[in-house]
Parts: structure tokens; C-alpha cells; sequence
């Protein structure tokens, strides 16, 4: 798309590209997971599944569910723009004050927020390869300099990311579980790792996916247990992945009073709509709903993994809603062979991980299906290459 117009002042052009911030100048918006819509619009397909972009299959709680029914009829009012009884909620779910939460339109916007309000384009972040893909945006959007550190075994080397910290860091971006590797650290060496960092470094330890290593990984200890001890660190969670709320757009972090404040000054005031404010406080308290997603995902990923076993693709263990699978060939064309089946997934080329597909838990007959269309094109391919023709999808 150009960027030229030629509405300018007296009639001249102007390459708006050129007014741009620096940071935003040279930025790839990010790529969402493609919408069940889009498919049924592009390629006709109208009864697709959709495993793009780890999503609770069994939806929201009947309880937020009704609870956003409940505050329909005073959506002509502002919310609470300080979200007073969600933030007391939260607080007291996490053995903290009311002062140490902040409140964002999904843990996306709360990245955001830490990112515009500790880094100047004089600044670096430290974040690893094969890490969430929004790190290295929020930082480029605010002109500071992106530093990746190499991963280890797909996931978090410490050692590493510890080496790229210097003078001009002011923030550290640790995914716990990893987006998209699924990889977790462990608790004590993470926590080593904060304990090490300079005290003119933030670190943000991003939970996600908490809920599932909750389960998964019974006696985990999360960040938010050392906030007492470290006053430069902040931890995120979201109410899109286990709790069901992505559309509505519920995120918060947790961290020392004083660091919380300065989050809170670049909040926009009503970030947090009044039906996500009322659906994440009744989610909160339906452990049952929660329980039941959490032993949906706990089956869906054995039935995942041990499909991928049965063929021999090899795939990253998970602690999260979701799994990476390699398909030992770019994984593009094998994408848009799915897509012609009616399965969305995830292709993750962006990631440095050309050669891998990320697939969300669904539901038992939702994985049944991406097993059975991943099949048919990997035999495809097989029988094809056997034959010395090319395959459907390839031609």
C-alpha cells in the first residue's frame, strides 16, 4: 500500500510514511489467528473449526455469561473507571493491595502500558527467540531497541538473556509458560534470575497461561508469590486463555504499589468496559467451570501428542492451552491445506519456527478433526512424492 497522498498542502504530495514515529515507521502489525468469518468469506467454508488462537473450547462461565446479561441495560453509563471491586478481587485472590493491580483491556494492553511508561527510544529490552510476538512491537512502538536473546531447547535460556542485559535495559520480558513453544521454567531458576537482575531493570513475568501450568505442573509457584521481595518485578495474567473472556478483553498486572502507580498514569481511564469488568469478577468465583476447562485441555493435549507420536512428528511439550507440532517441511502450504479442510491453526514462521504449526486445545471431536485432516495431507504428500506427481495442495 502506498503511502504517498496527493491531497497535500497546495495540491503537492505528502509521503505520510515520513511523519511517522521512527519505531512505528518500520512496525509489522501483528498477525491475529485468522477468524472462523474470514474463512467462510474467503474459501466458503461455513462449518470450520478453529485452533488458532488458544481459546477456552468450553467458552465463558455460566456465571459471567450471566452477569454480563445483568449490566446490559446500564451500558449508557461509563464504567468504573478505576475498577475498584475487580482490582479488590483480584487483590485479595493474590494476598496483595488493591495499589498493586492494574487493570488492562486484556494482558496485551497492560505490555503495552509497562512499555510506554519505562522506556524512552534511549532504552533496550531483553526478551528470547521464539518468544510472544508482542515484546519486540510494543517496544519498537515506543522507539526503543529490541535485544533477543537466543533460546535454549525452544524455550527460555536464562544464561543468555542474563549476558544481553546491560546499561541500557530497562526491561525484561519472561513468558511463563511460552507463547508459542509452550516451554516453562522452573520456579527457582526463574526466580534466580530475577533475584540477579540490576535494579535499574524491570522484569515482567508474563502468566498468561498460569492456570494451565496449575495444572499441569501440580505445585508450581507462581511469580506473584516473590512480590514481597522483588520491587522491580511485574507480573501478568489474562482472563482470555483459561477463563473463557477473549472477546471480552480482561488482562491485569500485578506489582509493587509505587510501580503499579506509574503503570496506571498512561492507563486510559476506561480501558475496561463495564460487561468485562462484571463477567471477569463472577468468573473469578466458578472454580467449577474453570476445573472443567482445565481437564478438557489436560485430554485434548494427551490426545494431540499422542497422535503426533503415532506418525512420528515431533512436537514440543506443553503447560499450556495449546501444542507446537513440527510437519518436518514449511509448514505454510501444510497451513493452507487445513484451511481448505475447515481447520484453522497457527502458523508460527514469524516466530523463527518455519517448519511448525500451533494448534490450540479444542474440544475431543475438534482435535479429531485437525488429526484426520493433518492425516490425509501428510499421506497425500507421501503418496505423491511415491508416485513422482505433485500433491493437490501443491499444485
Amino acid at each position: 500500500m502506498s503511502s504517498v497522498l496527493n491531497d497535500g498542502p497546495r495540491g503537492g504530495q505528502v509521503d505520510v510514511l515520513k511523519l511517522a514515529a521512527p519505531g512505528v515507521r518500520d512496525l509489522a502489525p501483528y498477525q491475529p489467528g485468522k477468524p472462523l468469518e474470514a474463512l467462510a468469506r474467503e474459501y466458503g467454508i461455513r462449518d470450520a473449526v478453529k485452533l488458532a488462537s488458544n481459546e477456552n473450547p468450553l467458552g465463558p462461565s455460566p456465571k459471567a455469561l450471566a452477569a454480563v446479561t445483568a449490566v446490559l441495560s446500564g451500558l449508557a453509563r461509563y464504567p468504573d473507571g478505576g475498577g475498584h471491586a475487580l482490582r479488590a478481587a483480584l487483590a485479595e485472590r493474590h494476598g496483595v493491595e488493591p495499589a498493586q493491580v492494574v487493570l488492562g483491556n486484556g494482558s496485551n494492553d497492560v505490555l503495552e502500558l509497562i512499555a510506554r511508561a519505562f522506556l524512552t527510544p534511549a532504552d533496550e529490552v531483553v526478551f528470547s527467540a521464539h518468544a510472544f510476538a508482542v515484546y519486540p512491537l510494543v517496544t519498537q512502538a515506543v522507539g526503543a531497541r529490541a535485544v533477543q536473546a537466543p533460546a535454549r531447547d525452544w524455550g527460555h535460556d536464562l544464561a543468555a538473556m542474563a549476558a544481553a542485559v546491560g546499561p541500557r535495559t530497562r526491561l525484561v520480558f519472561v513468558a511463563n509458560p511460552n507463547n508459542p513453544t509452550g516451554t516453562l521454567l522452573q520456579p527457582a531458576a526463574l526466580e534466580a534470575f530475577v533475584a540477579g537482575l540490576p535494579a535499574h531493570v524491570i522484569v515482567v513475568v508474563d502468566e498468561a497461561y498460569y492456570e494451565y501450568t496449575r495444572d499441569l505442573a501440580p505445585g508450581f509457584e507462581a511469580a506473584d508469590a516473590w512480590l514481597a521481595r522483588y520491587p522491580n518485578l511485574v507480573v501478568t495474567r489474562t482472563f482470555s486463555k483459561a477463563y473463557g473472556l477473549a472477546g471480552l478483553r480482561v488482562g491485569y498486572a500485578l506489582a509493587r504499589p509505587a510501580v503499579a502507580d506509574l503503570i496506571n498514569r498512561v492507563r486510559q481511564p476506561f480501558n475496561v468496559n463495564t460487561a468485562a469488568q462484571s463477567a471477569a469478577l463472577a468468573a473469578l468465583e466458578d472454580e467449577a467451570h474453570l476445573g472443567a476447562g482445565l481437564a478438557v485441555n489436560r485430554d485434548g493435549l494427551a490426545q494431540l501428542t499422542a497422535a503426533f507420536a503415532r506418525v512420528g512428528l515431533p512436537y514440543i511439550p506443553s503447560y499450556g492451552n495449546f501444542v507446537s507440532v513440527g510437519v518436518g517441511q514449511p509448514a505454510g502450504p501444510v497451513y493452507e491445506a487445513l484451511l481448505h479442510k475447515g481447520v484453522i491453526v497457527r502458523p508460527v514462521a514469524n516466530y523463527g519456527m518455519p517448519q511448525h504449526l500451533r494448534v490450540s486445545v479444542g474440544l475431543p471431536e475438534e482435535n479429531a478433526r485437525f488429526i484426520r485432516a493433518l492425516d490425509e495431507i501428510l499421506n497425500s504428500q507421501l503418496s505423491s512424492k511415491l508416485a513422482g506427481t505433485p500433491a493437490e495442495e501443491d499444485r
